[in-house]
């Protein structure tokens, strides 16, 4: 291996390091309101704003890397207003919940994007992304929202399916965020300008 080859993949791994730390400054709080449940979510991710967004909106492909989420499509775009089917299934340990919604998601650039429901299994789901630039570069997204399932389900039982649920979805997107940025990153060390070698 050159020195040139070994000081990218010095950088890429420094950087991988860096997104593998910034992946475990996850928070999830949960407080049950009545029969809904405000799930927060708040992770510190390193990355550009631009590719953060791109990665929130990409409708079309969030159930390949959102757990589980089986289908996300877009079915209408008006202006700032996407509206979107998406399909899937919430778990905690031997209790599931099928999930079949329609949402409105208004994009409100550069840092923030509200989610209504429209219609479907959920009684209630609105919230919303919030994008938070830091001083050093990194940026702290955040999710805030009410759910509230369609049938009632025991209090604890309930709150820990929509916490579980909610958090390993928010997880995903971190970590689909944080892929695509070692990719760009990846791609810049390649296409960096060799210096040349005097005789």
């Amino acid at each position: 291996m050159t020195a040139q080859a070994a000081a990218r993949a010095f950088v890429v791994a420094l950087f991988a390091a860096a997104s593998a730390r910034a992946a475990e400054d996850v928070s999830v709080e949960t407080t049950r309101r009545g029969a809904a449940v405000e799930v927060i979510c708040r992770a510190t991710v390193l990355a550009p704003r631009e590719l953060i967004w791109r990665t929130l909106t990409d409708y079309n492909r969030l159930a390949e890397f959102v757990p589980g989420m089986l289908k996300s499509r877009v079915v209408e775009s008006r202006g700032a207003v996407t509206i979107v089917e998406q399909q899937g299934e919430a778990r905690f340990l031997l209790f599931s919940s099928p999930i079949d919604v329609t949402v409105a998601t208004t994009d409100r650039p550069p840092d923030a994007i509200d989610v209504q429901l429209i219609k479907g299994n959920l009684r209630r789901l609105e919230g919303g992304y919030r994008i938070e630039a830091l001083p050093d570069g990194r940026h702290v997204l955040h999710w805030r929202g009410l759910v509230e399932p369609e049938a009632p389900m025991p209090p604890l039982i309930g709150e820990l399916l929509m916490r579980a649920s909610i958090a390993s979805q928010f997880e995903g997107m971190v970590r689909e965020i944080e892929r695509r940025e070692g990719e760009r990153r990846e791609g810049e060390l390649r296409g960096a300008p060799r210096r040349e070698v005097a005789p």
